[in-house]
């Protein structure tokens, strides 16, 4: 008993390490900032006509983008759990694609379709701007969209048998079976759906930054990315980094806390019964599925025409193969690293949730996915300036890379594994502890369990570490590259052609990822 309570402590101990591991590395960034110039943030700036326009496009374009997202997501999430449709884990698949499809590659393949000289732009009339608001909220929907569609999904799925069943013997209406059955079970999934992409639209970067197309539409992580790089104005960047964290991180906050969902038995979740929707509603779910076909395909498909228009007789391929190597070595380390820490900051949110402490389960949760909300620009420039005198961060720059993209990564893998952990510490940890299994039996009960959710994790993460190029363009020095920068310094020179090859190349590999680890995680 000694000996276990031991172990107990130990694996706490490791899992708040690992915790004040991540929170410390966004004080010593904020530190670094205020530490190289003496001084804090500059709250006059509160008051500035510059800063209340930025904060009110930030929640603008964040709100419709998030309001968007769901709205459209909601029918093909009901389409694919209705429709019985053709090609589904293919769709699937597609969309963890779109959904961790690197920004750079987006950007291209949207320019290419709805730019100026775009393939779709003479369809549009000559009013159509890509650049803007319409540009930003196109991105970010394609973006949020596959994700949502899948979170949706699944909690579609989470319907118990019995409920379908009984609603057919009530003979229950399409509209009754939507308020009785489908809704309750969508509406945790709306709040948490809902506060996670309006945070990460609310700390767009790379978007913004590319198709925000001036002043009047710029974010606060935009505007910090300004304050630091032109104007190396640190009281004014602290001020927008302080806003951001506090506005993004209580919403997050709330949400997360109103859209806590009730877990349902393993044994309701056969999925074996599904109403059969009209003829109507077939073809309507049919529609709806081919439109999400199409829509997620055109910017990918775009990227090819651009292969033809120019001349790549001159490129070497063997160009792409040092960066590509150091992509995959980099995300597969930082994916691995994240992965473990999440799993160990989640020991004592679970432990905190078994014993009824909400209030310091809620703070942990925050704490965990903090790095969500923290902008990412002060936290690489931050730590930059805080190392330099005393790294030298050309050669050694390649470890801040690892470390930080790690850190922002954590955050997806707390959330995608939290809810499957604490569903199975609803069902089976009261009854491990009667049966007084010890850490290794309860590890080989607990490892089937969270198997698939865990592959899927690690495939999602191991995607958004390959696609980063924020904190590289820091950090990163002549010795090395990536591919993600290769692409940046591509359409910063205007090979266009090259662009599109090394784009094309980098979706292959995501694609061949999402393929190799859905599959691992449908025989799991």
């Amino acid at each position: 008993m000694i000996l276990s309570r031991l172990k107990h402590h130990s694996d706490t101990v490791a899992g708040l390490t690992s915790l004040a591991a991540m929170v410390l590395i966004s004080v010593a960034a904020f530190y670094g900032l205020i530490g190289f110039s003496g001084q804090g943030a500059d709250w006059q700036l509160l008051s500035d006509n510059y800063y209340q326009s930025i904060l009110l496009f930030s929640i603008k374009q964040a709100a419709l983008s998030m309001l968007l997202a769901l709205l459209l997501a909601w029918p093909v999430a009901r389409a694919l759990y209705y429709g019985r449709l053709p090609f589904q884990h293919s769709f699937l698949s597609l969309c963890i694609l779109c959904f961790v499809m690197p920004t750079l590659v987006l950007i291209t393949g949207l320019v290419a379709l709805l730019g100026r000289d775009g393939l779709l732009t003479p369809l549009l009339g000559e009013s159509w701007n890509l650049y803007g608001l319409n540009g930003i909220l196109i991105a970010h929907i394609y973006l949020n969209l596959p994700f949502a569609v899948r979170v949706l999904l699944q909690a579609l799925h989470n319907i118990p048998d019995l409920s379908w069943k009984l609603a057919v013997q009530l003979k229950f209406s399409p509209w009754q079976r939507l308020r009785l059955i489908e809704l309750p079970a969508l509406r945790g999934a709306f709040l948490q759906l809902s506060g996670f992409i309006f945070v990460l639209c609310f700390n767009s970067f790379a978007v913004v930054l590319a198709l925000g197309g001036g002043p009047r539409a710029t974010t606060l992580e935009v505007a910090i990315y300004q304050a630091l790089k032109y104007d190396f104005n640190i009281p004014e960047a602290l001020t927008l980094a302080w806003s951001q964290l506090l506005i993004a991180g209580a919403l997050f906050l709330l949400i997360a806390r109103a859209g806590r969902s009730n877990w349902l038995a393993v044994d309701t979740l056969s999925h074996q019964f599904t109403p059969q929707p009209g003829l109507f509603s077939q073809w309507g779910h049919r529609a709806v599925y081919l439109l999400s076909w199409l829509g997620m395909l055109l910017p990918m498909l775009a990227l090819i025409p651009g292969l033809y228009q120019s001349d790549l007789s001159r490129f070497s391929l063997s160009a792409l193969v040092q960066p590509t190597l150091t992509s995959l070595v980099l995300a597969l380390v930082s994916a691995s690293t994240a992965i473990t820490l999440a799993w160990l900051m989640l020991i004592p949110i679970r432990q905190a949730r078994l014993q009824q402490h909400n209030r310091r389960a809620m703070v942990l949760e925050w704490l965990s996915t903090h790095s969500l909300v923290a902008p990412a620009m002060v936290i690489s420039v931050g730590l930059y300036i805080l190392l330099l005198p005393h790294f030298d961060l050309d050669h050694h720059g390649i470890w801040l890379v690892l470390l930080l993209n790690c850190a922002l990564v954590v955050p997806y893998a707390v959330q995608q594994l939290r809810p499957r952990l604490l569903q199975y510490d609803a069902q089976y940890q009261h009854l491990s502890q009667n049966l007084k299994l010890s850490r290794r039996q309860r590890w080989w009960v607990e490892w089937p369990f969270i198997k698939p959710t865990f592959i899927s994790t690690f495939a999602l993460i191991l995607l958004l570490a390959l696609g980063d190029v924020a904190i590289i363009s820091i950090f990163g020095s002549d010795d090395w590259t990536t591919l993600p920068l290769l692409i940046y310094s591509y359409a910063g020179s205007y090979r266009i052609a090259e662009a599109s090859l090394a784009s094309l190349l980098l979706l292959l590999i995501c694609a061949l990822i999402v393929w190799a680890f859905e599959r691992a995680r449908h025989h799991a």
